[in-house]
């Protein structure tokens, strides 16, 4: 049996790197849980010349279980202890990009990177193609999108990548930023946008890019597809095919920076509303397998009431062991926590 020591990415949020360590810990119990085989053992938090790292016990790992724990949220360095010393382990991550892809936007009310690649990472091992993760080019869709952070991270991993919201002014904003941003690094791709019209009529804008990490993955045909739809949420289904979606990862609105609406009712703080409203049409483009993964703030919906909202939908709710202890303090008004649900 070897020791691990994980040393944490430092966050430039002070909140969350308060939270980091109990975050880690959470998800890496369910990297053991869905791709590790239960090998992982004693994980805790420990210091070491003064500073906080995530250690655990674990058999010999082999090159493929490095690939996984490489792609953790928050994971900075991996250390193998031996003798009382820390000998630094490889990591090859899935990152296609340069990291500027995602820290470059910021904006008020912007979701920590991190806490973004933590979400969609639960949500990806909560799915029945966790195994996967390493080989798929899975299909993600944000139904809440926003400017896009979820989709960059999807791009960052090698993903398709698919957003909707009904927001003007920031369906522009990421259009604007990942155009620039593509030509900005010379990365290969062919961009369309403009507006979609069905009897004559401009129902959505959409944003479609085709896209590779070098030239010569793009001239073999080996493309991600970025597709992003300024539209109300509830009619998602107009715009992309039932059961084609492998994950479907939303940052529900905190009712503090963002409300959220849902039809014939005004801004509302509790995300409730419209969740009931949403995700049984989520649901039907997530093909069986699939999982859905939600961060939401728990001040304004309690997590039964959310969990009640996907069960009535359908979905296996997963709530035990790590799946419950994501929940953090954001700020005064916001305590984070996350819900995923797989579809049978």
């Amino acid at each position: 049996m070897s020791q691990y020591a994980l040393l944490i990415s430092p966050s430039s949020n002070r909140v969350y790197a308060d939270a980091s360590v109990t975050l880690t810990r959470a998800e890496l119990a369910v990297f053991d849980r869905a791709v590790l085989g239960g090998r992982l053992h004693d994980i805790a938090e420990t210091v070491l010349g003064g500073v906080r790292y995530v250690t655990f016990t674990a058999d010999q790992l082999d090159g493929r279980d490095v690939a996984y724990l490489a792609n953790l949220s928050s994971i900075y360095v991996l250390f193998e202890v031996t003798g009382g010393l820390l000998r630094p382990v490889e990591l090859r991550r899935l990152d296609r990009f340069d990291d500027d892809l995602l820290t470059i936007p910021k904006y008020p009310g912007k979701t920590n990177e991190q806490f973004t690649k933590l979400l969609l990472n639960v949500t990806l091992l909560a799915s029945d193609f966790a195994p996967q993760m390493l080989d798929r080019k899975f299909r993600v869709l944000d139904p809440l999108c926003g400017r896009g952070t979820t989709l960059n991270q999807a791009l960052m991993y090698g993903y398709h990548a698919a957003g909707v919201d009904r927001d003007q002014k920031d369906f522009e904003a990421y259009s604007t930023y990942i155009q620039t941003w593509l030509k900005r690094k010379r990365v290969k791709h062919r961009a369309e946008s403009g507006p979609v019209r069905r009897n004559r009529q401009v129902v959505a804008r959409r944003l479609q890019v085709e896209l590779a990490a070098d030239k010569e993955s793009y001239r073999a045909g080996r493309t991600q597809r970025l597709d992003v739809v300024q539209v109300d949420t509830v009619r998602s289904a107009e715009f992309f095919r039932p059961g084609t979606q492998d994950l479907l990862v939303a940052d529900a609105p905190y009712g503090v920076q963002h409300g959220s609406r849902s039809a014939g009712h005004p801004l509302a703080r509790s995300p409730l509303a419209l969740l009931a409203e949403a995700v049984p049409v989520w649901v039907d483009l997530l093909r069986p397998g699939g999982a859905l993964g939600i961060a939401w703030n728990t001040q304004v919906a309690r997590r039964d009431e959310a969990a009640r909202v996907l069960a009535d939908a359908g979905l296996e709710v997963l709530a035990d062991g790590p799946y419950l202890e994501f929940a953090h303090r954001v700020d005064q008004a916001i305590v984070r926590d996350i819900l995923v649900a797989r579809k049978r």
